[in-house]
């Protein structure tokens, strides 16, 4: 009977849900009506209206207009003319939607402020910079952002990278992470885990090098994070190293697609696992050059790679033997 009892109860409760579908259908279908003649509504854009297509009846009037102010007649002047203002960006603490007052002491026309404006204007500035760090969350985030900026810019990394970066410094914040680590050092692991995550990697003496922390700290720190967040993190292709060297270097693209052959061959030959990314990818760019024959040095592959000359010629021989390269002298 107590079994029967609960499937009829769950039945009904089915029915009322379908009901009241079927009621939230019918009530938006009326809202799409007319309410004299019960014909259909169309949106009229060029006037701002709701009229009735069977009896012309306005139904609403004055609407919004959410499309741009004015007519563009290619995208480059449709992004240019639109209504809204700078997007959104997690690259900022307040994600940008914020003001700032300029550092110029003039006004809308370009005259120069009075003594006395020019010290009003740096006591609102002051209490602005102020308004804008509430909390010491806020401030940490400030420093960590700027920390990534900054680094991102000295080594070259895109915006997507930045933008990555400081989502997953924000994640760390919200996770409460940072207790008993400094705040360059997971600014700096969250900058390593996203060049890896969007295929332009950056190795960790590269890393070290702009940032405030040592490399064993970023290593430990970016070990962490990655666990506690459970980052998705793929190991580094070495083929993603080769362009990046092949440019610094002023190579050729015969250069950097030899180079990508040999490592191919090697990952084949099953003698890359284990092994550090840059120091094979070096190493196949210094191979490639060497059978295009386009003369570069190992000292000069080993100031662009950030490795050192005795990992290049370990690695040379291995991978041209793995692509069937042999006779070549370094």
């Amino acid at each position: 009977m107590t079994d029967q009892r609960t499937t009829r109860e769950a039945e009904r409760e089915t029915e009322d849900e379908e009901d009241e579908e079927q009621r939230r259908q019918r009530d938006a279908d009326e809202t799409r009506r007319c309410p004299e003649c019960g014909g259909d509504l169309v949106e009229d854009e060029e006037h701002g209206e709701t009229v009735c297509s069977e009896c012309g009846l306005v139904v609403e009037e004055n609407g919004i207009d959410r499309g741009p102010e004015w007519r563009a007649f290619n995208s480059h002047e449709q992004d240019q003319k639109s209504r809204v203002g700078a997007p959104t960006t997690n690259m900022m603490h307040d994600k940008g939607l914020s003001t700032n007052i300029g550092w110029q002491d003039k006004d809308a026309y370009g005259n120069s402020l009075s003594g006395r404006q020019r010290r009003k204007m740096q006591r609102l500035r002051k209490w602005n910079e102020r308004f804008r760090t509430r909390n010491s969350k806020e401030r940490n985030l400030k420093q960590a952002l700027g920390e990534i900026e900054r680094m991102a810019s000295a080594m070259g990394l895109p915006e997507n990278v930045r933008e990555t970066a400081s989502v997953i410094y924000r994640r760390a914040l919200s996770e409460d992470l940072l207790p008993g680590r400094s705040i360059e050092g997971v600014a700096t692991s969250a900058l390593y885990a996203a060049a890896r995550q969007a295929n332009t990697p950056r190795s960790l003496d590269e890393v070290a090098s702009v940032s405030r922390v040592e490399r064993d700290e970023i290593a430990r720190t970016y070990r962490y994070v990655a666990r506690e967040l459970s980052l998705e993190v793929a190991p580094t292709d070495p083929a993603s190293y080769v362009p990046r060297f092949c440019s610094e270097l002023e190579l050729t693209e015969e250069v950097e697609r030899r180079a990508r052959e040999l490592l191919s061959a090697a990952d084949d030959a099953g003698i890359t696992s284990g092994k550090s990314p840059v120091g094979l990818a070096a190493a196949a760019v210094y191979a490639a050059a060497l059978l295009a024959n386009e003369r570069v040095t190992q000292s000069e592959v080993s100031d662009v790679a950030s490795i050192s000359e005795v990992t290049i010629r370990n690695r040379y021989h291995e991978i041209l033997e793995a692509g069937g390269e042999t006779g070549v002298e370094a």
